[in-house]
């Protein structure tokens, strides 16, 4: 079965959310779930992206969402497969899984 590789963007910023006291940091939960997601789909390419909130890339897309994470106090990192949020703050890996898993994707 072939499909097209999902993309996952982990929005977060260097200083932890001032909700989310005692998280891990978003980049930490990004390193996290790269590593979960490669263990749970060997073999099944997809790409993980991490976006500093306030640093974004020079890509109006990426700089869209990073302005509404701010505006709309959203607690990062949030975490977003094919543009679907699917965790904020402390995301949860069943909802990542089940979100990669309408695209085909299939635990080893």
């Amino acid at each position: 079965m072939t499909f097209k590789p999902v993309e996952i963007f982990v929005y977060g910023a260097e200083v932890v959310c001032p909700s989310c006291v005692n998280l891990p940091s978003s980049k930490e939960t990004y390193e996290w779930l790269e590593a979960a997601i490669k263990r749970k789909y060997p073999n099944q390419p997809f790409s993980i992206s991490y976006i500093d909130i306030f640093n974004p890339p020079d890509d109006a897309e990426k700089k869209a969402f990073a302005a509404r994470v701010i505006e709309e106090d959203l607690f990062y990192p949030v975490v977003l497969v094919e543009g679907a949020i699917v965790g904020e703050g402390n995301p949860k890996l069943k909802d990542v899984y089940s979100e990669m898993e309408k695209y085909g994707y299939k635990a080893q």
